[in-house]
């Protein structure tokens, strides 16, 4: 979407109360940051919104421009806030675990981006339970900044989340952000069940590849799910889309899913999802059919 066209969606966001924005240094290699940063600035006050963005992937075939060390770390919050036009992120996030950095040199790195007044919360995002549980004991025991939020892969059609994680961040009281809080899509009639794999019937959807390297091996066990949330909109005359945000909502731990959009009525219908109310039945009625994932891939 050419940033023009991407304006009204910052407006109309924030007239329906939203003031969480997250976007990620690798997200069009900068230009993600350095939109959102200009439309934020022009269209809200600084002190009322949180900017959220991440570290890790590497944003040029050059050595140590990518990973956890505080070498990447000190060189990718500068270009993050001179991209984003602040002077500081209330949220930083490691995008994904580096198994070539010590986490603890990764936890200090981030503590002193916190002691700067470069950052003020730090967050992760998609890794093991364990791994998590090791950052944040390194932090607790060593006197650093603890992560506060969790940015994990959870969803109507993939759970895996809630056996380790989602209790874990219960228990330390960390905030729950999912990404991909509708599938990439399958959650919002964006694909079709085809011979063995997903099929998109949108222009998102069709130029996706990243959604068959999620789901294109589970589709067989994730349609039936994906059917019982239809089958439930139409009773509640809403949309498919907007049951699955509410089947999210009332899940324990869950502070703000991330969502996306590229029509308008995307974005209002999500934040509608916020009113509808499920019962346990009902709750019970999506989650029947759900089947484990044992392997999903994830870059």
């Amino acid at each position: 979407m050419p940033e023009e066209e991407s304006i009204p969606y910052f407006k109309r966001a924030l007239e329906l109360g939203i003031n969480f924005f997250d976007t990620a240094d690798i997200y069009s290699i900068g230009v993600s940051e350095e939109i959102t940063g200009r439309a934020l600035k022009s269209l809200a006050k600084r002190d009322e919104i949180v900017i959220a963005t991440k570290v890790f992937a590497s944003m040029k075939d050059k050595p140590n421009s990518k990973g956890l060390s505080r070498k990447h770390i000190m060189e990718s919050i500068d270009a993050s806030l001179k991209r984003l036009g602040t002077e500081y992120v209330d949220l930083y996030q490691i995008h994904r675990w580096d198994n070539e950095t010590p986490i603890e040199e990764t936890m200090e790195a981030l503590h002193d981006l916190v002691r700067s007044g470069k950052v003020l919360y730090i967050g992760a995002s998609t890794m093991s339970a364990w791994q998590f549980s090791k950052a944040q004991h390194i932090a607790k025991e060593r006197g650093f900044t603890q992560f506060v939020s969790m940015q994990n892969h959870y969803n109507l059609i993939y759970r895996e989340e809630e056996r380790e994680m989602n209790p874990q961040c219960l228990d330390m009281g960390v905030g729950l952000i999912p990404w991909s809080p509708l599938a990439r899509g399958l959650l919002g009639g964006g694909y079709k069940p085809g011979q063995n794999k997903v099929e998109g019937v949108t222009s998102r959807a069709t130029s996706d590849p990243y959604t068959q390297k999620l789901y294109g091996n589970t589709v067989n066990v994730d349609f039936p799910v994906i059917e019982r949330a239809s089958e439930l909109a139409i009773k509640k005359n809403c949309s498919t889309a907007q049951i699955s945000l509410a089947w999210l909502l009332n899940k324990p731990g869950v502070a703000a899913p991330i969502i996306g959009a590229t029509k308008m009525k995307y974005l209002e219908e999500a934040v509608a999802a916020l009113d509808i109310k499920l019962s346990p039945e009902e709750m019970k009625f999506l989650e029947e059919p759900y089947k484990p994932h044992f392997s999903t891939t994830i870059i």
